[in-house]
């Protein structure tokens, strides 16, 4: 691992360059990372900011330019050399492997210290998992568990304690906090300030801007690929940060500004009795031209209460109905009766990452798309393309995999394919989770249009303020029940919904 010099410069910059053919990700990027700091890394969906990250954790080259460590050229391998460097990051996206138990993921390619006449000792590797665990907070996990049944957020927790135990000098946090609740936010801040405390740094990746400016000591903003500039905390406000990154004033508030809208007696869906995991005797109706907010901790049950009206899940007990009578009891059959469902993890449930925007888009529409039983392939590019620029995605072309896109066109993806569908009930789960301000004011704006339109909206989110501000309902979860109601009104706060969820 490299020693910190004297100058208290972690990392450096110089002239960091990347294309993905004729889209420069980075152009000449430059700046640096002092010991004992907390920088954060802003900017729009496509600005950088991961394919910088990536480049410093080892997991891509860039094309020109030179990173340094401590002073010294800094070009690692691959993110097992990066680690070695003292170089660890946190992935926005899942992160750990299935099939394994929490232990070997945490000590992923570094089995060999607990290896003895070539045998691997797994009670000691537990062990150390148990310590790397509750290093950070974390308790109650079975080390010897495998992690294919546990939630994104206690993976992401996992990816955390495989960071921290390698003791690095810098840790990249990509996002990671968008996909925590509460709890795992605080063991994240918790992390993020003993690194502060003992003299390492952070590059902390994030579009809060609120939470940047909570926690950061500087901010660095990126735009289009170019290193726009940064702010020390005195310098920091929201209106600033907001115009650096858009190079444009941003309204304040881009939520809906509407109190006197009135439920229509249409019921679209409904939920009787469900029963699975947390979730206890949960009971709903969605009606058309209304958006439904679902808010409660993570754990409480409402994330699976998506799945199951979409039919993912066959609860334990109780049915979905759509029309009246209709019973979902598998996505197919919410397809056909015109029902898309948007999860909360992008790359291993709303996408085919390695399909590209073309295949993912026209996936639920090749029924449609059938000519003579075929699917003409110019239908498919037509459909793709109309929709592309419909919601504005940035990308080479239709057929660009979905895997180098950013967040927030992978979100807007994950939308088009549903929009093209022409369906009439929508289940978002955390429709804005890890994206920019500029792609979240044109997801409200195609909520409210939506809504507008007379489609059903259920809209699951940890985020208070957008529960608020876009709801013309909301139903609080605690303990896997419904804990309270609200209809649409300026006097509703923060404050008055989570005396419900906690």
């Amino acid at each position: 691992m490299s020693e910190v010099k004297a100058d208290g410069i972690i990392l450096r910059a110089e002239g960091i360059s990347k294309s993905f053919g004729p889209t420069k990700a980075l152009v000449k990027v430059s700046f640096e990372i002092k010991r004992g700091q907390v920088v954060g890394l802003i900017g729009e969906n496509g600005s950088g900011k991961s394919t910088f990250s990536t480049i410093a954790a080892g997991i891509q080259k860039q094309d020109e330019g030179q990173l340094y460590l401590n002073g010294e050229p800094y070009s690692p391998a691959d993110i097992t050399d990066a680690i070695a460097h003292g170089v660890s990051m946190v992935v926005q996206e899942q992160g750990t492997l299935n099939g394994i138990s929490v232990a070997a993921n945490i000590f992923a390619g570094k089995e060999q210290q607990f290896t003895k006449a070539g045998f691997l000792d797994l009670k000691a590797m537990n062990t150390a998992a148990a310590r790397a665990l509750e290093s950070i907070g974390v308790t109650g996990v079975n080390p010897a568990q495998l992690v294919n049944g546990m939630s994104f957020e206690e993976r992401k927790l996992l990816e955390v304690a495989r960071a921290e135990c390698s003791n690095p000098q810098l840790l990249i946090i990509d996002e990671t906090t968008t996909a925590l609740g509460k709890e795992g936010r605080d063991v994240m801040y918790r992390l993020i300030e003993k690194m502060r405390q003992g003299s390492r740094s952070v590059l902390f990746i994030s579009h809060d801007i609120e939470e940047l400016m909570n926690i950061c000591d500087s901010i660095i903003v990126l735009r289009d690929g170019h290193y726009i500039g940064a702010l020390d905390r005195e310098e920091m406000t929201v209106g600033a940060l907001r115009k650096m990154m858009v190079g444009r004033e941003i309204a304040e508030n881009f939520y809906r500004n509407d109190y006197n809208g009135r439920l229509t007696d249409e019921v679209a869906l409904r939920a009787r009795h469900i029963c699975y995991g947390p979730m206890r005797d949960v009971s709903l109706e969605l009606h058309k031209g209304e958006i439904l907010g679902i808010g409660g901790l993570t754990d409480c049950g409402m994330h699976d209460l998506g799945k199951v009206l979409f039919g993912a899940i066959r609860p334990d007990y109780g049915e979905v109905t759509v029309d009246g009578s209709t019973r979902i009891t598998s996505t197919g059959q919410a397809v056909k009766n015109h029902m898309g469902y948007i999860s909360k993890n992008r790359d291993t449930e709303a996408l085919m990452s390695a399909g590209s925007v073309k295949d993912n888009i026209c996936l639920p529409n090749l029924p449609r798309l059938k000519k003579l039983g075929l699917v003409p392939p110019r239908r498919e590019m037509e459909l793709a393309e109309a929709w592309g620029k419909t919601l504005s995605i940035k990308m080479q072309s239709p057929k660009q995999y979905c895997m180098y896109l950013s967040g927030g066109n992978k979100q807007k993806v994950s939308i088009a394919k549903w929009l093209a569908s022409e369906a009439e009930i929508y289940i978002f789960d955390c429709p804005t989770r890890g994206i920019d301000i500029g792609v979240k004011a044109d997801i409200y704006r195609l909520l409210s249009d939506l809504k507008n339109q007379g489609k059903a909206i259920l809209m699951i989110s940890e985020e208070l303020p957008e529960l608020i501000g876009m709801s013309d309902r909301i139903l609080t979860f605690k303990n896997g029940e419904i804990s309270g109601e609200f209809l649409r009104d300026p006097s509703i706060s923060e404050h008055t919904l989570i005396d419900y969820m906690i």
